[in-house]
């Protein structure tokens, strides 16, 4: 006899507008202009996602400088790059489609409005990340401070008029803990006037939260280099859950673990298709007696409309 074993479905889980919008600019653009169509960098954090778009004809690449045919179009991924890379493109007459997320967008335009007042600027985020090295690259080398944790906050000294932006795929309370250090350090510090951590990465660590303390395991499918993905095994774990794992491409579901579980708890980041969380119930159906229960913390309807060149 099979035993059983109860699933909390995390809702919302997986593709956010961002991403939705992301992935069909490559499909438009191959449809439009066919193949082959150059991708600068993973379109999104998921190699799934990324070895479905290279199967109708993208070619990812990590620098224009690698790209063999100039006449073709070039993606820029939804991370957001820095200014040098359009102006690269245009320099060599290749044709491009900015696939940033607008709310990735919306931070650069912050950036340099703040910048054009005169203000200082404090970057929270994971250095090395693509959508840092995007924001930070929207204005001259050494205009942005970037910080990663509360520490970095006791080091740092400003006199003049001070701002702080945020990596949207953040997790929401160590970023808080680090605003309010700042808030502490720099009373007059000059905050977004709508916060950039995204609704979607908001809305997902909100229903992880929710689940976390009653489950035994807490997966959460994504890719390794996925920032949402990661933070969601962190709220996980810190919601109670310790025993939180991120489940990335080609790894199995730990059955063996599983097994032992009365209660597992299950989301997918931002850019993780939701036919793997399908998947990874089916593996558990095979072995053990599933009931679902999809705990819903919010509903999403946004859409974000594609560029002109595509319309």
């Amino acid at each position: 006899m099979k035993n059983e074993i109860k699933i909390y479905l995390a809702a919302p889980r997986g593709f956010c507008a961002g991403v939705d919008r992301a992935i069909e600019i490559v499909k438009k653009t191959l449809n439009k202009y066919g193949s082959p169509v150059y991708v600068r960098h993973e379109i999104v954090h998921n190699k799934n996602v990324v070895e479905s778009l290279k199967q109708l004809g993208a070619i990812f690449v990590e620098e224009i400088s690698e790209i063999k045919d100039l006449s073709r179009p070039v993606i820029f991924s939804a991370h957001g790059v820095p200014k040098k890379i359009p102006e690269e493109a245009k320099l060599k007459n290749i044709f491009y489609v900015d696939a940033t997320c607008p709310l990735v967008s919306k931070v650069h335009r912050e950036t340099e409005q703040l910048y054009k007042k005169g203000f200082e600027i404090v970057l929270i985020g994971h250095k090395d990340h693509p959508e840092v090295i995007g924001t930070m690259g929207q204005l001259p080398s050494g205009s942005i401070k970037l910080i990663e944790t509360v520490d970095e906050v006791k080091d740092l000294k400003y006199s003049g008029p001070l701002a702080y932006v945020t990596q949207t795929t953040l997790s929401i309370d160590d970023t808080s803990e680090i605003i309010q250090e700042l808030k502490k350090k720099f009373p007059k510090i000059k905050g977004p006037i709508k916060e950039d951590i995204c609704y979607a990465t908001t809305n997902r660590q909100t229903a992880v939260k929710k689940i976390a303390p009653n489950c035994e395991m807490f997966f959460v499918l994504g890719s390794r280099n996925s920032s949402n993905s990661a933070r969601l095994v962190e709220v996980a774990k810190k919601s109670g859950c310790k025993n939180s794992e991120l489940i990335f491409y080609g790894k199995k579901a730990p059955i063996d673990k599983i097994k032992n579980c009365k209660t597992i708890g299950l989301s997918s980041g931002a850019s993780a298709p939701e036919e793997l969380v399908q998947n990874f119930i089916a593996e558990i159906k095979k072995d053990m007696t599933v009931s679902i229960e999809e705990v819903v913390t919010a509903t999403e309807k946004v859409v974000f409309r594609l560029p002109k060149e595509l319309n």
